[in-house]
């Protein structure tokens, strides 16, 4: 099941948040058709945050038909992202890299703010969803 993490301090909605994460555990394969969503209530005591807010992401994910709400049951997955599992040798290397630039100084931003870079050269051409 998917822990949502929310930065109030990222300047992006809450929703947002919970959807972008959502959507990383489908590509990373964490998350696979028919596994549940955690209830609003189990989000809502983990992240203290707003139900309508939990609501809200779990429509725009069901709108994507990434996910089926299923009356008095709950929220469920209905469609794969992954394509890069979680247990890739690309995940150790890009593991080795980010331990690499943590050693050298680089603080959570400036690493993402390069890996952005990065994937904007090599991806330029690409317009895929966040």
């Amino acid at each position: 099941m998917v822990e949502y993490r929310i930065d109030r301090r990222s300047g992006v909605a809450t929703y947002v948040q919970i959807v972008q994460q959502t959507k990383q555990a489908l590509r990373l394969g964490l998350l696979e058709p028919g596994d549940k969503l955690p209830t609003a209530r189990e989000v809502v005591e983990a992240t203290a945050i707003n139900p309508n807010t939990v609501l809200k992401a779990y429509r725009e994910l069901e709108r994507e038909g990434l996910v089926e709400a299923r009356r008095g049951l709950g929220t469920f997955v209905r469609k794969a992202l992954s394509t890069a599992p979680a247990d890739s040798p690309l995940r150790a290397d890009l593991d080795a890299w980010a331990a690499r630039a943590r050693e050298a100084g680089l603080e959570r931003e400036d690493v993402a703010a390069l890996f952005t870079s990065v994937l904007d050269a090599h991806f330029a051409d690409f317009k895929g969803d966040a």
